[in-house]
């Protein structure tokens, strides 16, 4: 499973060009790759604090973030219980699974069909987008002096 949460276009690394994919369904409910990331690190370990460390984020957010999931479908995509003597644990739903499954198919073919049709524009209108840019400047002039 990948961590990034940005495809890029082509199994060149030099390629420049990425996407992130979004998922609405409705206005209150949502995927992408933050979110996806979220999924697949609770898979990985079977924790959820797990989860959030490898991810950069505190406990409190991940625990949002699953719990946004789990009241947004009919079905839950991941089961979590506390602590004790075993420890506490989480764990994918057969409905979690499918759910990152379907967006990494998606994302894969959306970064394909990008890739498809923006890689001759840009790079014919821009040349090499890898290479560094220089920052806009007001030039050597003095500016209000005759």
């Amino acid at each position: 499973m990948r961590d990034a949460c940005c495809y890029h276009l082509s199994m060149n690394r030099k390629s420049p060009i990425g996407i992130r994919l979004r998922i609405d369904f409705g206005p209150l409910c949502s995927i992408g790759p933050g979110k996806i990331a979220l999924l697949e690190h609770i898979e990985r370990h079977e924790s959820l604090s797990q989860a959030a460390r490898e991810l950069g984020m505190s406990y409190r957010r991940a625990w949002q973030l699953l719990s946004d999931l789990n009241h947004s479908f009919a079905t839950p995509v991941a089961t979590a219980s506390t602590g004790g003597t075993g420890g506490g644990g989480a764990e994918l739903t057969a409905f979690g699974r499918e759910l990152i499954g379907t967006y990494r198919e998606l994302e894969k073919k959306a970064a394909a069909e990008a890739g498809h049709r923006f890689r001759k524009v840009v790079i014919r209108s821009r040349g090499d987008l890898t290479r560094s840019r220089r920052p806009l400047s007001r030039g050597k002039g003095k500016r209000g002096h005759s």
